[in-house]
């Protein structure tokens, strides 16, 4: 593929979901509130808290770069500095994929068959057209989309398995190149380390180093990689015994539902896992192979690992890079009838998601249909379109260049090994891009907490504290980044928790509210709730005879 296609379907898939929406719940804005209270030194950087209390999700790497960056660019809203360096993540990760699918394409094993008189696809050329495809197999995966633009470590995490893949395939490739691939090997282990996952480093690292040492048994680089190994792997024991990497409880045994776990696996994976499978059936006699077998064990332990901890998509998000690599050496042997099912099969799908959008965001803006824009109305109380020529523009080219590709993809050109998987990337990159333009500001007041971090502030007094119980990681950043509040816990800070005039406490914890706090000196001023969703309404009281700015006694969504 022309290397300007490429930068530019990578660009319009990472750029949207990063750039103009506010941090939406709940891991996502977690991630940023620890970040936030690191940059702003309210929380250790090797003990991470969040609001005094320690972090559920292990992962200082990503901590560390977020905070680096809110500190960097003080110019910047501090979500959208807290970002970048989830972009620079998710760009290294598409790169290692397609280098990884690109050094095991170069092996002997994965080459195609020379002709007699010649004719051949080159080396370097087929295995440029295997990586193009790979890349756009991990475009199109389906669960790629949300939890690659999330502020969170799943990111750092991703990022270093796709790095490590790559290292190892470099290393199979091009075994006495030295520093450069030994680096990139020696990173990647340390950076998935470093983001809350040493049984993956532990698992992943030594079955590649294995492998390595099978197909490479002579070379002095597949020694110094197993040394280098081991070197992490303590660091990582180390680490962990010490309590500095991750902490109890992040993760469990859940008790296995394989029917929902199926479902996850086969919408989470799509498109890729079809072609996986029949990569595995024609391969099978050389799963042994190097170009098989590396992606392969990053497969194995990332699903295994999903059925094994309670965040399954999230573990199995590490999987993609490896099922991409994989899918791309289905190409060479796929039938042409199974290509083109892909093909049609694709079209459809995608172009019906895309009209649907469409179709929705007509009925936010104009009220016709009169159904959707009901059913909008409904779902999402108090949202009032906003039209943005920026966004509108960008969605019409995206539209516009999805169109164009769909004549080119069904006219006859020449029959690239790489052309089955262009309609299903460009699809998926095509409606995120739709989702993240035309929808943006319903997403944002849906999934975020300023609508009701705005609400809840017009009821705090000027210069006041708000006391708080029983409030979730989440709603305590949302409340403090989008409402500009102080917030104080019930039983902290006694003294100063006497000067505030307001308290929010969750639903759940009313029923222990009397046993924390003087009723006597609260009455109930009014309720304030995300969306419909009750679970998430928050009560606020005032002190006795204060009078919240808003209209007292009153009660709000």
């Amino acid at each position: 593929m022309p290397r300007l296609v490429i930068i530019l379907f990578c660009a319009a898939y990472v750029l949207p979901g990063f750039w103009g929406r506010e941090p939406w719940k709940a891991a996502d804005i977690v991630s940023f509130g620890v970040m936030l209270d690191m940059a702003q030194g309210h929380s250790s950087w090797w003990l991470p808290t969040l609001d005094g209390l320690p972090v559920t999700e292990p992962g200082l790497l990503a901590y560390w770069l977020g905070a680096l960056f809110v500190q960097a660019l003080p110019g910047l809203p501090a979500h959208w500095a807290a970002r970048l360096p989830s972009v620079l993540l998710l760009c290294l990760t598409l790169l290692a994929t397609w280098y990884a699918s690109y050094h095991l394409a170069r092996q002997r094993g994965a080459q195609p068959v020379s002709f007699a008189f010649g004719g051949e696809a080159q080396p370097a050329d087929y295995a440029r057209a295997l990586a193009d495809a790979a890349l756009l197999a991990l475009l199109a995966c389906l669960g790629l989309a949300q939890l690659s633009h999330e502020t969170t470590p799943d990111l750092a995490r991703l990022a270093a398995v796709a790095g490590l893949l790559c290292a190892a395939a470099w290393l199979a490739h091009a075994p006495r190149t030295g520093a450069a691939s030994l680096a990139l090997w020696g990173l990647s282990l340390l950076g998935l380390l470093l983001s809350g996952a040493p049984w993956l480093t532990a698992v992943l690292g030594t079955g590649l180093g294995l492998l390595l040492y099978r197909h490479q048994p002579q070379t002095r680089a597949s020694y110094a990689a197993a040394g280098l190994l081991l070197l992490v792997l303590l660091i990582g024991w180390a680490g962990w015994q010490m309590g500095l990497i991750s902490s109890p409880g992040t993760r469990g045994v859940p008790t296995p539902d394989w029917a929902s776990w199926g479902r996850l696996l086969v919408w989470f994976t799509w498109p890729v896992w079809p072609l996986v499978l029949w990569t595995l059936w024609r391969w099978r006699r050389a799963l042994g192979h190097v170009h098989v077998a590396l992606p392969l064990w990053v497969v194995l332990v990332a699903v295994v690992d999903s059925l094994l901890t309670t965040q399954r998509d999230r573990a199995l998000l590490l999987a993609l890079p490896a099922l991409a690599t994989l899918a791309a050496f289905a190409l060479p042997t796929l039938r042409r009838s199974m290509a083109a099912l892909i093909d049609w099969f694709t079209l459809l799908f995608f172009t019906v998601c895309g009209v649907v959008i469409w179709v929705i965001w007509l009925a936010m803006m104009t009220g016709v249909p009169a159904k959707p824009a009901a059913n909008v109305a409904r779902l999402a109380p108090g949202y009032e379109p906003v039209f943005s020529m920026g966004l509108w523009l960008t969605a019409a080219l995206a539209t516009l260049a999805w169109l164009a590709l769909v004549a080119w993809r069904v006219g006859r050109h020449r029959n690239a090994i790489w052309k089955s998987l262009v309609l299903p990337a460009a699809g998926s990159v095509w409606c995120w891009l739709l989702l993240m333009t035309l929808w943006l500001p319903l997403l944002d007041h849906a999934r975020s907490y300023g609508p009701t971090a705005r609400r809840l502030a017009s009821w705090v007094p000027a210069n006041s504290c708000v006391l708080t119980l029983g409030l979730s990681p989440a709603q305590t950043v949302g409340l403090r980044y989008h409402g500009g509040l102080r917030l104080l816990r019930v039983g902290t800070e006694v003294a100063a928790a006497n000067q505030c005039q307001t308290l929010v406490v969750a639903p759940y914890a009313q029923a222990s509210l009397g046993e924390r706090v003087n009723l006597s000196q609260w009455v109930l001023a009014t309720s304030v709730s995300r969306l419909n969703d009750k679970r998430e309404s928050l009560l606020v009281y005032q002190r006795t005879g204060d009078r919240a700015p808003g209209t007292a006694n009153s009660s709000g969504p």
